[in-house]
């Protein structure tokens, strides 16, 4: 099974269950933060993901983590049952797809905008609000600078991609031009 499948399976679930107990914005945090910790320490993934280390020392190392951390009762709860289905290596794809979960279900999408110079607030609504409108949905812009698109915006929803780059522009008129 994909990693990709195991994440929508595991976050669904994690999400029904915290929809009903009001917990999203908790859960979601301390996910995000158990994450952080797995990523800016890799060999504590890398134990929770191999099978020659024993259950009964990940199940310790994980009991120890969640006392210095102390998450909610179904923050910890579902860390657990990562960790007894072997999953808990996949925490990382588990989380993003949490949060993407959530976003749905709250009727709002991500999307990811570049640029060569930053835009404008101004920019920003206008960019915004036609996302919006595209999309359906209320839209949730985080912004990344890339001076090699030389200008224009290039926007990623979800694997929807929008460019509108200078870069590709020039690119698709060299392409018509050899073509000619």
């Amino acid at each position: 099974m994909s990693v990709e499948t195991v994440a929508r399976r595991y976050a669904t679930a994690l999400a029904d269950v915290v929809f009903k107990t009001g917990e999203t914005e908790l859960v979601g945090s301390e996910l995000g933060q158990f994450q952080n910790l797995m990523t800016e320490s890799p060999q504590l993934g890398e134990v929770f993901r191999n099978p020659a280390v024993p259950y009964e020392q990940k199940s310790r190392l994980l009991e120890s983590l969640l006392a210095r951390t102390k998450p909610v009762k179904t923050t910890a709860n579902f860390l657990r049952i990562l960790l007894k289905n072997a999953r808990l290596g996949d925490l990382d794809a588990v989380a993003k797809r949490f949060a993407a979960v959530l976003e749905e279900r709250a009727g709002m999408v991500s999307a990811e905008v570049t640029t060569a110079q930053p835009l404008s607030t101004e920019q920003q609504n206008v960019l915004q609000n036609k996302l919006q409108n595209i999309t359906g949905k209320k839209v949730v812009l985080n912004y990344k600078i890339d001076p090699e698109i030389i200008g224009g915006v290039v926007t990623r929803i979800g694997s929807t991609v929008y460019d509108g780059s200078v870069k590709n522009q020039l690119e698709q008129l060299r392409e018509r031009m050899i073509r000619s």
